[in-house]
């Protein structure tokens, strides 16, 4: 196991000791499974009171699966700062995101097998989508984009599709270094690249269009 020191101040609330338990409750699952007997070593090792701890982590194993979620968040914000981002290109921000999160969780790939074969499960799926939601939703605003029409959305559930497959390969994965992750994930960023590029194109094509819909309105209502 991997050691590892976590700070979880003093009159925390329980908001502050699952994310500071969280990557050691990972740590333990490898292990233990995400169990109540993860929860109170880790509880353990942080010198946390074992019931305050077992409060915390009342909901089960997705509540301990989605605070550790959040610490990957955390720790990937912490890595590569918004400003830093802003400097590099497009797909080198989401890449470099994408990778800072697989750096944290590759020491602790036993626990997410155990994590993804939970959140699997059927009456965990819509849970699973918010939590791969919200990662995703981060990855964007940390790389600058402020879209809020249709376009918030396809980035999302692309970057989404991209993040889920390159997680069940990068589990599979013995590489050097997880080099052929790195690869797969590549050829996955230049795939949104290319979706990127083909989109604004026929968006400039066809800005400019007459609507049918603004024709057949005037059809109803025509100006007087």
């Amino acid at each position: 196991m991997r050691a590892m020191t976590t700070s979880i101040p003093q009159n925390a609330t329980l908001d502050e000791i699952r994310l500071g338990l969280a990557p050691l409750i990972a740590d333990n699952a490898a292990f233990d499974g995400w169990t109540p007997a993860a929860v109170a070593l880790a509880a353990e090792q942080a010198g946390i009171d074992a019931d305050v701890a077992a409060l915390a982590f009342r909901d089960g194993a997705v509540a301990m699966i989605d605070a550790w979620f959040a610490h990957v968040d955390a720790v990937m914000v912490a890595a590569l700062p918004k400003d830093e981002l802003a400097a590099r290109k497009i797909r080198a921000r989401i890449a470099d995101q994408i990778e800072a999160r697989l750096a944290e969780l590759a020491p602790r790939r036993d626990a997410l097998r155990r994590a993804v074969a939970i959140l699997a499960m059927p009456h965990n799926v819509a849970r699973a989508a918010r939590l791969g939601w919200r990662s995703v939703d981060l990855m964007w605003r940390q790389a600058g984009d402020t879209a809020t029409d249709y376009n918030h959305y396809t980035k999302r559930a692309i970057l989404g599709s991209v993040y889920a497959a390159t997680i069940t390969f990068f589990l599979n994965d013995e590489s050097d270094d997880w080099a052929d992750t790195r690869a797969f994930l590549a050829r996955r960023i230049e795939g949104i690249m290319r979706f990127e590029k083909a989109k604004a194109g026929f968006v400039a094509r066809t800005e400019n269009l007459p609507s049918l819909s603004r024709f057949i309105g005037r059809l109803r209502y025509p100006v007087v």
